[in-house]
């Protein structure tokens, strides 16, 4: 098993942090640069920002909060949401992202997958898929933040998106997101087992019963945390010590 990262996640809609219940009824969090600062300090893996608008509007404040980041902030980023070409790709890597997450525009344009990964490097390539449960051991891939049908199976596209050329999956339970119910630990099975790349399991987890499922039942390389620590419930510091104490291969403090 490789070694389990624990991944802040931060989702952005204009200057702000915000948090939402399956991607949507948001609600304002603060200010995404100070959070991130604190879980860098505390200790997090890596530092994921979603861009919740994802309009060229939005853009540039979105590079803005990436550049300000890259300054104080010294684990990879990634940064996902409205990312529709080789530009825009290039434009945010500039502004300090380390990789990039990739849903609506790879769904409509799977060739994107393997041209960023061919210009970039696959470790640039994050391939997010947002998965909504259709049945028993069915779920299907959504796009535009989870509410726009592709009609592609996830776990069928995770493969193909492999094969295209992604380095990594960010899979989010749309189900599951903000609930605190925990992680649809089925689905991220079933995504593990398809692929050979790092999987990073998000969408619903509450506790570290949660985080302790997603990797040991569902075999994630990562767990993004959010509502959590956004709202003080966990830290970093203490996830992790809860994690080597119950022998989960995290980085030591």
């Amino acid at each position: 098993m490789r070694n389990l990262r624990l991944i802040a996640r931060l989702d952005i809609k204009g200057p702000n942090l915000i948090k939402g219940i399956q991607l949507e009824g948001v609600r304002v969090v603060g200010d995404p640069r100070a959070f991130a600062g604190r879980y860098y300090n505390e200790g997090a893996d890596e530092i994921l920002y979603m861009d919740a608008v994802a309009s060229l509007y939005a853009r540039d404040t979105m590079l803005d909060i990436v550049r300000r980041t890259a300054e104080e902030v010294f684990v990879p980023v990634t940064v996902g949401g409205g990312l529709r070409s080789v530009a825009d790709v290039r434009t945010m890597l500039r502004a300090g992202a380390d990789k990039v997450a990739v849903n609506s525009a790879a769904t409509t344009q799977p060739e994107l997958v393997s041209e960023i990964a061919r210009i970039f490097g696959s470790q640039c390539m994050v391939l997010q898929i947002d998965a909504k449960r259709t049945g028993p051991g069915r779920w299907e891939a959504y796009r535009d933040c989870g509410r726009e049908h592709t009609g592609l199976d996830a776990v069928a596209w995770a493969r193909q998106g492999e094969a295209l050329g992604a380095g990594e999956i960010l899979l989010t339970s749309v189900d599951r997101e903000g609930t605190l119910r925990g992680f649809d630990v089925e689905l991220i099975a079933a995504v593990t087992a398809a692929v050979s790349i790092p999987v990073i399991a998000s969408g619903g987890m509450g506790s570290f019963t949660h985080l302790h499922d997603a990797a040991v039942r569902g075999g994630a390389d990562a767990v993004a945390v959010a509502h959590l620590v956004h709202y003080g419930k966990a830290t970093f510091p203490a996830l992790r010590a809860e994690a080597l104490a119950r022998g989960l291969p995290v980085r030591a403090a």
